[in-house]
C-alpha cells in the first residue's frame, strides 16, 4: 500500500442542538426544521434525540472552501430554526435544565431506545465527525492505529461542554464522559488487521451491544457509506473556525500516518488504561490545563501537546496548504478560548445561565455570513 498521490480529501459533519430561544431549554422540532431545510435545498440529517439536527458538507481538498461551507450552512440552518422559533446551538451538551430528550420517531431510533433505555433517552449529545479519504478498508484501519494517540488532545482543543442542567460540570467536556456509556464508545482498540476489526464489529453484533454496524460508535471508525476513516472524539465546536481547525488536523495526522504506513512503520500500540488516562484528562481539564502524553508517559499542558502535534505533522500541513491557516486558527482560538472556556466565563460573570447560551448562540454564528 502506498501513499496516495494527492492530498486526501475531507468532509465534516456536524451536530447542533435546537433550543427555545427564551429558556434554551432543548426544542423538540428537528423534524419541522428539516422539512424547511429541505425546501430551502438543505440536507439535515435526523439524531437520536428531537431537539438534533446534523449538517454534513461536502468533499473537500481546500480547507478554506471547507470553512467557507460550514459557515454558510450553520447561518442558513439557523435561519431555518428561527422559523420554528427555535434557534441553533454548537453546544456539546444542553446547558439549562432539560424537560426530558423525546426520541425521533424514527423505527432506528425508536428501536434503539427501546434496547438501550435511559442511554438513549438522556442523550442530547452533540459532536463533530471528520472523514479523511483513504485507498481502502484496511489502510483505513492502520490509520485508525496511527491516529488513536492524538484524540485525547484534539478531545481538548474543542471541548465545548462545560455547563450541564444549569450547572458547572468540573469538566471541559462533559459530553465526553456521557458519551462513553455507550458499550461501543470511547477510543478504539489497536487493530492488526482488517479482519480483526470486522470480526470485533461482528461480535458486538451478535451479543446486542450494538444493532447495526452505524452504531459502531468507537472516535475512530471506518465508514460504511464513504471510502474514508471517520474520527468522532470531537465535541461540536463552538465556531465554525475551530470545526475547520480540526478537519486540518485530522487530516494533517492521517496524511502522516499514511506516509508511515508507506514506510512500513507501525504506529505506537498505547494501552488501553493509558489512553483512558489521556482521554480522563483531556475531558476535566480542557485545552487550558494539563494532559497525559499516552506515548512517552509525560505529563503537559494541552498547548504544548498540541504544539508537539503540529510540529509533527508539519510536513503535512505544508503539502495540504493548511499550516498558515491552523497556526492562525490555534492562535485565536488561545486569544479568546475555546468553547468550554467560554462557556465559564460567561457563567462566572453574573452566574446566570441565561448568558451561557447568549455567549453560546454568539460563538456558533460567529464568521457566518
Amino acid at each position: 500500500m502506498g501513499r496516495p498521490a494527492q492530498v486526501p480529501t475531507v468532509g465534516v459533519e456536524e451536530e447542533f442542538l435546537l433550543t427555545d430561544p427564551v429558556s434554551g431549554a432543548p426544542a423538540p422540532k428537528n423534524t419541522e426544521v428539516a422539512a424547511t431545510a429541505e425546501k430551502a435545498g438543505i440536507d439535515l440529517q435526523l439524531e437520536l434525540t428531537s431537539c438534533q439536527v446534523e449538517t454534513s458538507t461536502g468533499v473537500h481538498t481546500d480547507i478554506g472552501e471547507l470553512l467557507t461551507e460550514l459557515r454558510t450552512s450553520r447561518r442558513r440552518v439557523a435561519e431555518c430554526a428561527a422559523q420554528h422559533d427555535a434557534s441553533l446551538l454548537a453546544v456539546a451538551v444542553p446547558p439549562t435544565v432539560p424537560e426530558g430528550y423525546p426520541v425521533t420517531d424514527t423505527p432506528r431510533y425508536q428501536r434503539i431506545a427501546h434496547t438501550f433505555g435511559m442511554i438513549a433517552h438522556e442523550q442530547g449529545l452533540c459532536g463533530c465527525h471528520v472523514h479523511v479519504g483513504v485507498p481502502d478498508r484496511a489502510t483505513a484501519v492502520q490509520v485508525s492505529n496511527h491516529v488513536r494517540p492524538w484524540l485525547p488532545v484534539l478531545l481538548s482543543l474543542t471541548a465545548n461542554s462545560a455547563i450541564y442542567r444549569g450547572r458547572e460540570t468540573g469538566y471541559a467536556s462533559w459530553r465526553s464522559i456521557l458519551w462513553r456509556r455507550w458499550p461501543s464508545a470511547g477510543p478504539p482498540p489497536y487493530f492488526s488487521s482488517l479482519d480483526e476489526y470486522e470480526a470485533i464489529v461482528a461480535m458486538m453484533l451478535a451479543s446486542g451491544s450494538i444493532l447495526d454496524n452505524k452504531m459502531v460508535y468507537w472516535d475512530i471508525r471506518l465508514s460504511e457509506s464513504f471510502p474514508t476513516v471517520e474520527v468522532r472524539v470531537s465535541d461540536v465546536p463552538a465556531t465554525a473556525e475551530e470545526s475547520a481547525l480540526l478537519a486540518a488536523l485530522i487530516r494533517g495526522i492521517v496524511s502522516t500516518g499514511l506516509d508511515a504506513i508507506a514506510r512500513d512503520e507501525p504506529a505506537t500500540a498505547v494501552p488501553s488504561e493509558v489512553l483512558r488516562a489521556a482521554y480522563w484528562n483531556a475531558a476535566h481539564s480542557g485545552f487550558f490545563g494539563d494532559g497525559l502524553d499516552p506515548i512517552e508517559g509525560r505529563v503537559l499542558p494541552h498547548r504544548e501537546l498540541l504544539a508537539e502535534l503540529i510540529e509533527r505533522i508539519g510536513p503535512a500541513l505544508r503539502e495540504a496548504g493548511d499550516l498558515e491557516f491552523v497556526t492562525g486558527a490555534v492562535a485565536a482560538l488561545t486569544e479568546r478560548g475555546n468553547g468550554a472556556f467560554r462557556q465559564m466565563r460567561a457563567l462566572r460573570s453574573r452566574h446566570e445561565i441565561a448568558d451561557v447560551v447568549t455567549e453560546s448562540a454568539k460563538a456558533t454564528l460567529e464568521g457566518c455570513p
